[in-house]
């Protein structure tokens, strides 16, 4: 590959509704995390907030699968973009990556998109908790204030099943070296015979909260990793008193169903609009509390969608004419609203509704 050198002025930001992304490198980085590397495929330089995600599409089988992953990388190098993937036993998305995705090969994605970052919540410092491979936003937000704040004051717990699983270890520890401020602190649940380890052990609690960061009360806390993990440090967090306000965590919880009573106003068969689907040449009837997608889904039009609570921006779709009411968690972009754009796993039609789709 021919390197092609530009400054940054002389390139546009890259925009998912036209450009591919180009895998540059796959680098393993424990037995079962993978971090792919891309650019894009235009000369474009990438703009995000250290801690968001984007949606790739993944030509799994006949049909395109749908999978959210947090970016890993860092805006403040913004050549390109990196994703920091964990392969469960179940996992179809992430294994096709693992035995598929190779350099040179290109995937569309979707995004960025997500408000987990100490952009939208600054704060004069910060305790970072993580689990597996949610580590990934943290990683993002450390390596973007290496760059631009080293002298961030920042208490990073990390837990892992054993010594060998902890991600980005080694790199930690190099920019801890860097970075005063940076304290860190890993708790393993195991470990095996032939492991050297003197670190913590078993599970996190409020005691090696406060033995890594005393002061905890006082500080930002972005939490990520599986709801077990993130529902645990919420209520100890919560029964120590913390100020909630100053609590964030990375979710993708399901969409939350409508009310009871709009289920009830429309349980006598009363159609509240017509969804009017262009490209597909069809027309379905929307009952009250319905979205545009379960209404799709049900006319046999395909809408893509992976979250389906209104975070990742995946079901984005035109709206051509007519109005919704809209509660999304932050997939769209304010200018996206206005150029006519809607979430459709959130967005429920108050009228009669034209989409591009």
């Amino acid at each position: 590959m021919v390197l092609s050198y530009k400054h940054l002025d002389e390139m546009k930001p890259w925009s998912d509704k036209l450009h591919l992304l180009e895998c540059l490198s796959v680098t393993p980085e424990t037995a079962d995390v993978m971090t792919f590397l891309f650019r894009s495929e235009e000369p474009n330089w990438f703009r995000y907030m250290p801690g968001q995600f984007v949606t790739l599409e993944l030509p799994v089988g006949n049909e395109v699968l749908l999978r959210t992953y947090t970016l890993s990388s860092s805006p403040s190098r913004p050549f390109a973009l990196s994703v920091t993937v964990k392969a469960q036993a179940n996992s179809i998305g992430t294994r096709w990556m693992f035995d598929n995705l190779k350099p040179g090969m290109k995937l569309r994605a979707l995004g960025p998109f997500g408000d987990f970052s100490y952009v939208k919540h600054p704060g004069d410092k910060y305790l970072f908790i993580s689990a597996g491979s949610g580590i990934t936003p943290m990683m993002s937000m450390v390596r973007d204030m290496s760059d631009r704040a080293p002298q961030s004051d920042i208490a990073f717990l990390n837990c892992s099943r054993s010594p060998s699983d902890i991600v980005f270890r080694h790199e930690l520890e190099y920019l801890a070296r860097f970075m005063p401020k940076l304290s860190l602190g890993f708790i393993v649940e195991n470990c095996g015979r032939t492991d050297l380890w003197s670190g913590l052990k078993g599970m996190v609690d409020k005691a090696k909260i406060a033995l890594l960061a005393p002061d905890f009360m006082d500080r930002t806390v972005f939490c990520c990793g599986p709801e077990p993990f993130m529902t645990a440090v919420r209520s100890l967090l919560e029964a120590s008193g913390f100020d909630m306000s100053r609590y964030h965590q990375e979710s993708f919880a399901p969409a939350a169903p409508p009310p009871l009573a709009e289920i009830i106003a429309g349980a006598d068969g009363e159609v509240l609009a017509t969804v009017t689907f262009t490209l597909a040449g069809k027309e379905a009837f929307c009952q009250p509390g319905q979205t545009i997608l379960t209404t799709a889904r049900a006319a046999g039009v395909r809408i893509g969608a992976a979250c389906e609570s209104g975070i990742c921006g995946t079901c984005r779709v035109l709206k051509l004419s007519g109005q919704v009411d809209m509660a999304h968690n932050g997939g769209i972009l304010d200018e996206e609203i206005e150029e006519g754009y809607i979430l459709a796993c959130c967005s429920r039609p108050l009228g009669d509704v034209k989409v591009e789709v």
